[in-house]
């Protein structure tokens, strides 16, 4: 290798995929030690490329190569593995050097979903190839291969539902240097693996967030020592104790409490307990190798019981999720709104673990495209998650193109391994799941403008338009096979979230249309000769969802779910769409403004009523207290968004269904809304810097703030309304513009800048 390395380049490849030879007891270590080559200068560089079948921590001469956790992350393992670019140059020795892994199973190893579990690979395997330049051009190359050494660790356990097992015992830093003496360490084995399936990191990593101390410390009914930290988060206890060698230590999470005890029914299989052994001086314990959704910790075992950990501390909960900046905010005038968003960024935050997923405490946490179908605008608002999404839709596409099109209900996919049950023997294309290859892409090109996003996945796209668009049924719409429809519906008894009240074919059939209509817009976008021909497959499906669902403005079903789609995705004659405004209206009216949609309409519903002159009702539906409603978990102290409205019932009690989480973002897809129509702020083309400034107060709301981190920066919006009228504040940032519309005042473009602008009160 001469000049310095190209990160871009493909991987060489020296190293291989290595194992621990047998069942060793723990999660295994892998290391080695080497010298420098001599005669050819200093080093002028060092880059560690990084890899696993599971997850992988690395250290250099003793110090940790990065910060990441749970790296490289969970990919499509079939086709894709990721690798990390570390430099260590910093970190080299002009002496010996040693390099040493800490392997754990991660997602691969881990069985995974619900019993009896699937599971990639039985062992997890680390892969190390450190590239050396010195200062006279010469290169030296030090890889994982058979001459390593691999040995046991203070890690007995780390399942990503169970949780991590360490004995500090056994714990110590001399495998991390050179001199280290590894008796009783193998051979590792070298594992079969393809090299080609390698694709370089640039998503962002796992890492360490932020830190909640313990709000309360107490003792439960049945004699357990309880900590609240204030906040359902996604992490783990860092634990500083010290006690008698060989005492353990046992703490299990939850996220809620039921008859003041630990409320772990929700988890199912997952056991999300932590086991700590003492060696006998201070030690301090992280499961870095694991993470649990919780707010409650309860902890057993503890030297001195509650006292002393009330005295002496040695608890907090550390909280981690992909390094995403943050983007956006929103405050106003109510509490409980304030509350709502907050819940919707912690959603956010908690569930953006590597991948999207749906929930990150019970044994499941898988990346289910339908949630982050609907969830992908507000996520762009909140989060810069623009190269998190597009690493994530490579699994995607990977998965697709192994299944002839077929976008799967969770990527990466270890549904496919459960064959053998009726349900996953039925997956095939489904709406809102399947198009999440569309719908993503475009929400991310909305915020921020990014081509390369459509580019990457339009073949992807057109895919799934094509599958879907083969199974039509004879009266051209798409009906008559298996969907989620109108998934989660509030009046779906809990143990039959199927069974909605929309006709899963009129669903199906609308967001088809929505998803034609954007790939024929991505086409032109791209200046892609089949943008026409799928601008005509969606006219055609409009006038077949008219022909077969539609009468005298009506649409079959005749609920909130069909309205509200109808009215948002565009799929309605100009004449129906009053109509259909006002049949929403009156079935949001006769609700008491309580929710009546799942998963498919909940999205929608509000910006369905304020685009048809309804704002009133919208703004009736968010400020609604009682269930189902947004407010509802709020008034039951949620800190995050519920994967049920009722997730908790009124009497304190954990929904019955055995499907119910307290930390799901899907239906925290109204902050969508919220930073729209209450905050006032959307884009009009992201590419080209111009935004809207809309504001539409109402509800009681006596001010709102909203500001937004553009790729041309902070755009920010305060609004203030009192006895002399409606008051704007907005900040422009330099390379944007603003299209302001205020009520009753006919829209206005404005350059960068600070302006103001006041509507007298009538």
């Amino acid at each position: 290798m001469s000049g310095r390395f190209d990160i871009d380049a493909p991987l060489p490849c020296t190293g291989k995929m290595l194992a621990a030879p047998v069942a060793i007891g723990t999660a295994p270590r892998l290391r080695t030690e080497f010298e420098l080559d001599r005669g050819h200068g200093k080093v002028v560089e060092a880059i560690l490329l990084l890899s696993a079948l599971g997850v992988v921590e690395a250290w250099l001469n003793g110090a940790a190569v990065n910060d990441d956790l749970l790296a490289p992350g969970w990919t499509s393992y079939e086709w894709r593995v990721r690798y990390t670019v570390n430099d260590v140059t910093g970190l080299m020795s002009e002496g010996a050097n040693a390099i040493a892994l800490q392997l754990g199973d991660g997602w691969y190893a881990t069985p995974l979903f619900v019993p009896p579990h699937a599971r990639y690979g039985e062992r997890p395997a680390g892969f190390a190839e450190l590239h050396i330049r010195f200062s006279d051009g010469h290169s030296q190359i030090v890889a994982t291969n058979g001459d390593w050494s691999v040995g046991a660790s203070p890690i007995a356990r780390s399942n990503i539902y169970d949780g991590q097992s360490i004995d500090a015992r056994l714990s110590g830093a001399d495998w991390l240097q050179p001199g280290f003496t590894a008796e009783g360490w193998l051979s590792p084995e070298v594992v079969a693996f393809d090299t080609g399936k390698f694709d370089r990191q640039f998503g962002p990593s796992v890492q360490r967030i932020e830190r909640l101390a313990p709000v309360r410390l107490w003792t439960s009914p049945s004699g357990k020592l309880l900590v609240d930290f204030g906040q359902n988060l996604v992490g783990w206890l860092s634990v500083r104790v010290r006690g008698a060698a060989g005492d353990t230590l046992t703490i299990r999470h939850a996220e809620v409490l039921e008859n003041e005890e630990l409320g772990v029914r929700p988890l199912r299989s997952a056991r999300a307990t932590d086991i700590y052994t003492l060696g006998g001086e201070e030690d301090l314990f992280e499961p870095t190798l694991v993470f649990h959704g919780f707010r409650y910790a309860e902890i057993d075992g503890w030297p001195g019981g509650i006292e002393a950990l009330a005295r002496d501390g040695g608890v907090d909960a550390v909280v981690i999720g992909s390094d995403m900046k943050r983007t956006g905010w929103f405050r106003c005038s109510n509490d409980d709104l304030n509350r709502l968003h907050d819940n919707v960024v912690w959603s956010t935050r908690g569930n953006f673990v590597s991948v999207p997923t749906d929930c990150p405490q019970r044994d499941e946490r898988l990346g289910w495209t339908g949630d982050i179908a609907v969830f992908a605008p507000t996520a762009a608002f909140l989060f810069d998650v623009g190269d998190f999404l597009r690493e994530w839709l490579r699994d995607v596409g990977v998965e697709q193109a192994h299944r002839d099109g077929l976008v799967p209900w969770v990527v990466p996919d270890i549904l496919k391994y459960f064959d053998d049950r009726p349900l996953f023997r039925m997956v095939d294309t489904t709406a809102i799941w399947s198009d999440a290859v569309v719908w993503v892409p475009r929400a991310i090109w909305d915020a921020y403008g990014d081509k390369r996003v459509l580019a990457e996945t339009f073949d992807a796209q057109v895919a799934h338009v094509n599958r879907a668009w083969s199974q039509l049924s004879s009266r051209g719409v798409w009906e008559g096979r298996f969907q989620f429809g109108d998934w989660l519906d509030p009046e779906a008894p809990p143990e039959n979230p199927l069974a909605a009240k929309a006709d899963a074919g009129v669903v199906a059939t609308i967001s088809l249309y929505r998803s034609l209509r954007f790939v024929a817009e991505a086409a032109a976008i791209l200046g892609r000769d089949e943008a026409a021909g799928f601008a005509g497959k969606a006219e055609v499906l409009r006038r077949c969802f008219h022909d077969a669902y539609v009468e005298g403005g009506r649409i079959e079903s005749d609920c909130t779910t069909v309205y509200a789609m109808a009215i948002v995705f565009g799929i309605l004659d100009a004449a129906d769409i009053a109509v259909a405004g006002e049949r929403l209206a009156v079935l949001a009216r006769a609700s008491g403004h309580r929710i009546s949609t799942g998963f498919a309409g909940t999205p929608y519903i509000c910006e369905a009523l304020t685009r048809t002159g309804h704002l009133d009702d919208a703004y009736a539906m968010l400020l609604e207290t009682g269930c189902p409603s947004w407010l509802y978990p709020v008034r039951m102290g949620a800190t995050t968004i519920w994967e049920r409205w009722d997730s908790m019932l009124a009497d304190g009690s954990i929904n019955p269904g055995q499907m119910t989480s307290f930390n799901h973002y899907a239906l925290g897809a109204i902050a969508d809304w919220m930073h729209r129509t209450i905050g006032g702020i959307a884009p009009l083309s992201a590419v080209d810097g111009r935004y809207s400034v809309a504001p539409q107060p109402g509800g009681g709301l006596t001010w709102a703030e909203t500001a937004w981190a553009t790729r041309q920066g902070l755009l920010r919006v305060r609004w203030d309304m009192g006895a002399a009228g409606f008051r704007v504040e907005l900040t422009v940032p330099a390379g944007a513009s603003v299209e302001l519309a205020l009520p009753g005042r006919a829209a206005e473009q404005l350059a960068a800048g600070f302006h103001t602008r006041a509507v007298p009160a009538a």
